[in-house]
């Protein structure tokens, strides 16, 4: 892929828009795309306890960010 905000990276925060890690693992970065989609659905699986719901919701987003910004160093 290339830099941020290359195409790549647009269709990479699409994936995560759909389904949280998906666009990590689509730049190949699948230690964040796990990480990220357990904290979302962990948090979502516990929304009723309010805290972990407001996380996931925070770690959807910062995913969705994370892989629009993404810039592999070479």
């Amino acid at each position: 892929m290339s830099g941020q905000g290359s195409g790549g990276n647009v269709i990479a925060a699409l994936c995560n828009v759909f389904f949280p890690g998906l666009g990590q693992l689509v730049q190949g970065r699948i230690l964040a795309a796990l990480l990220f989609a357990i904290f979302v659905f962990g948090g979502a699986a516990l929304w009723w306890l309010i805290v972990p719901g407001i996380i996931a919701a925070i770690a959807y987003v910062w995913a969705i960010i994370d892989a629009a910004k993404y810039r592999r160093d070479y």
